[in-house]
């Protein structure tokens, strides 16, 4: 059974990943990490009607999915969040009711889906060692919001590089094509 929404809420990061292709619809962006993400769906909620699904689109890396794919993220680890120390699993998130992995998300059929790892940091270093296959900086944040909301989520990212030392370059080259 396919979902029809009415009201969608598209969610980026830069305008300079959308390029102009969403205007007239319901955009908003967040600015770059974990924080912008969260304060700017936050005030967004709190202020106008809500939306009856928020779709996060935006690039990101991986190793595990070629550049140009389209990745449908509905599990999402906080990949800087360590507090081993502590005794708590990598990734976890101390007290939260979620535990390490945040399930949540609309599957969109066709496309490959994965787990999302956000993090507030370019990522270079990227392995198929982790965890996760994606990698950004903003999805697991806005997730969390709309979950807490109630409201549907989907996050669909553009692979723009592999998440290594030449990602810098190729995420600045993917822009067009991602929007």
């Amino acid at each position: 059974m396919t979902m029809t929404y009415k009201n969608p809420l598209i969610v980026f990061a830069l305008e300079a990943e959308a390029r102009g292709h969403f205007d007239g619809l319901n955009v908003l962006y967040t600015g770059v990490g974990k924080v912008q993400a969260t304060h700017a769906l936050t005030r967004y909620l709190a202020t106008k009607p809500h939306p009856d699904i928020i779709i996060n689109c935006g690039t990101a890396g991986s190793q595990n999915f070629a550049p140009g794919t389209v990745v449908c993220c509905n599990r999402f680890i906080q990949r800087d969040m360590d507090v081993t120390p502590l005794g708590f699993p990598q990734y976890a998130t101390p007290f939260a009711s979620f535990g390490t992995v945040l399930e949540t998300g609309v599957a969109v059929p066709g496309l490959p889906t994965g787990t999302c790892g956000t993090g507030d940091s370019f990522d270079t270093s990227h392995s198929t060692q982790h965890d996760y296959q994606v990698t950004e900086m903003e999805a697991f944040a806005l997730a969390l919001i709309a979950q807490s909301f109630g409201i549907p989520f989907t996050a669909l990212k553009y692979i723009s590089d592999g998440a290594d030392d030449s990602a810098h370059l190729d995420w600045e080259q993917a822009l067009e094509h991602a929007a």
